[in-house]
């Protein structure tokens, strides 16, 4: 990794601002995407795989005002799911003429060097969550097994792209997503929490600039919002929570359309409820134990990269920076819906 740190010319009198003009890179919501926020810490060193056991069950019934003789029986199978680990590593060296060259522009190498290997490490993991190490295996949560890949339809004025769509139709559209995300879910009449993320060119659209007229939505005390506004009001009236997060890289990472690459939008419903039948209760086998409500995960072994810092010869440093982690995943793919959105 390179350290450049160059000779320099000032002026004398003058005045050095002590503080640094730093590249500022986006901060990803993607991982809001998942049920507990960030990769969880479940992984032991060297763990190559993990699995979830997966119980299925069926059951026939017989009635009749006289006993049967011979009676069906309730069938439980049990199988499993899994997914491939990786491990993620990047390396830092420097010598002490680097050390002196970076401390005379005031710049902590250790510091500088540390923090740039962790936002690699972020970056990567990022990009695993979302589109997975391997795709081909369904890694990564567009890639997910099961989910729901919804492309954006025409208005009703034919309109079928983010900056000409009707702001109104668009929220119904996307509001209309999260109720079949419950519905297939049997999450209906339970709030829940969504997150919504996408490029902020889409979401940024929906938030600041689509104003949904009057006519279509109109809030107490009247006056109007954008799309954004009528979405989460709408969830927020069902008792639902929603995350609105942006993501870049997924700019042309949408099913691909008579006119090129659409932009996707990830919608994911990161924890499920344990729907309460009552006394006489239909959904009575859920309550075996232990249940997983999560449905999105991504487990790392550690909550940070390990450093591991090495002397060499000539009195230089290496540093090996390492963290093990799974791709995204969506253990009920029916949590997960894509949308392709044409921007343009």
């Amino acid at each position: 990794m390179a350290n450049i740190a160059p000779a320099f010319i000032t002026v004398s009198p003058s005045y050095v601002m002590p503080e640094l003009l730093l590249p500022y890179s986006q901060a990803s919501g993607a991982f809001d995407l998942l049920a507990t926020g960030e990769p969880m810490t479940r992984l032991s060193d060297g763990d190559l795989v993990v699995y979830v056991k997966r119980v299925d069950m069926r059951v026939k019934m017989a009635s009749g005002q006289s006993a049967y003789n011979q009676l069906p029986s309730a069938s439980v199978a049990l199988s499993q799911l899994s997914t491939a680990t990786y491990l993620f590593r990047v390396r830092a060296e420097y010598d002490h003429h680097d050390t002196a060259a970076m401390g005379r522009w005031g710049v902590s190498i250790v510091e500088a060097q540390r923090l740039a290997m962790q936002q690699g490490h972020a970056q990567l993991l990022r990009a695993a969550l979302i589109f997975g190490m391997n795709p081909a295996n369904g890694e990564g949560l567009l890639n997910t097994t099961g989910a729901t890949s919804v492309p954006l339809p025409p208005d009703p004025n034919g309109n079928d792209t983010v900056v000409t769509y009707d702001n109104g139709a668009m929220a119904f559209f996307i509001i209309a997503q999260i109720q079949a995300i419950k519905t297939r879910t049997n999450q209906l009449g339970i709030g829940r929490k969504f997150t919504i993320c996408g490029p902020q060119r889409v979401l940024g659209q929906f938030e600041y600039q689509d104003i949904v007229q009057l006519v279509q939505y109109q809030r107490p005390g009247a006056g109007s919002t954008s799309t954004a506004g009528v979405v989460k009001d709408v969830l927020k009236m069902n008792g639902d929570e929603i995350l609105w997060v942006y993501d870049d890289t997924l700019i042309g990472k949408g099913a691909s359309n008579s006119n090129g690459a659409t932009d996707a939008v990830i919608i994911t419903m990161p924890e499920v409820a344990k729907p309460n039948g009552g006394k006489i209760n239909t959904n009575k086998f859920a309550e075996l134990s232990p249940g997983l409500s999560g449905t999105v995960f991504m487990l790392a072994d550690m909550v940070a990269p390990k450093e591991i810092t090495t002397p060499l010869p000539g009195g230089a440093v290496d540093v090996v920076s390492e963290l093990r982690a799974t791709s995204g995943w969506a253990v009920r793919g029916e949590v997960v819906t894509i949308l392709s959105m044409q921007y343009s």
